[in-house]
């Protein structure tokens, strides 16, 4: 484990939480190119990211917040009570030393998860589930977040970042907050070698 410093404080990277990412330069299993433009991107190691935060009532605290370069947006390194560690899509406001949790009714503070049943309407949420359980599959990206529109029974009515308005079950799970990073969709790749160091070819 690598021994990091951020903040003025020591942490340890969890070693079985990162994993080396494979290059495959858009080649199939025979060689062959099957998405053009790939290749010859930096190595990187992926951190594993807990998508369906199941841990519930067990309270964990913010460790550090961490650069992805797999993401648009930073994660939030959590230790729980019971010593196991995960990462989560850090959201705005969310700040090191905090303490969030995953349950059936919690604070509406950023980090916390609950079923969209139990958010108040007007609650802005990410890594929202499309089935109960499934884990996060949208509102995962830099800067993004939906408004709770109204809850009728059972029925989840969300404005997407695009402008959608979805209903979804009550059941799925979403996290409190905003996605951090608000300022991705202005950064400037700037010269060509960051794109090659991203990965893409001409």
């Amino acid at each position: 484990m690598k021994v990091r410093k951020r903040d003025n404080m020591e942490y340890t990277t969890p070693k079985s939480l990162t994993i080396i990412l494979p290059k495959n330069s858009g080649r199939d299993v025979a060689g062959h190119v099957a998405v053009r433009h790939q290749g010859g991107r930096h190595k990187r190691f992926y951190r594993v990211i807990d998508w369906k935060r199941n841990k519930f009532d067990v309270p964990a605290r913010v460790v550090a917040l961490e650069y992805d370069p797999n993401r648009s947006t930073e994660i939030a390194l959590l230790v729980y009570a019971d010593g196991d560690k995960s990462y989560i899509p850090a959201p705005v406001g969310l700040t090191v030393g905090a303490t969030v949790v995953s349950a059936k009714t919690a604070d509406v503070k950023p980090g916390n998860c609950m079923p969209l049943v139990s958010m108040p309407v007007g609650t802005i949420v990410h890594n929202v589930e499309i089935k109960p359980g499934h884990g996060a599959q949208m509102i995962r990206s830099a800067g993004t977040g939906a408004t709770v529109l109204s809850i009728d029974g059972n029925a989840v009515q969300l404005k997407l970042p695009s402008g959608e308005v979805r209903t979804f079950d009550g059941a799925c799970r979403a996290t409190v907050g905003q996605l951090g990073n608000v300022e991705h969709r202005n950064e400037v790749i700037g010269k060509a070698g960051t794109s090659r160091h991203m990965g893409i070819r001409p």
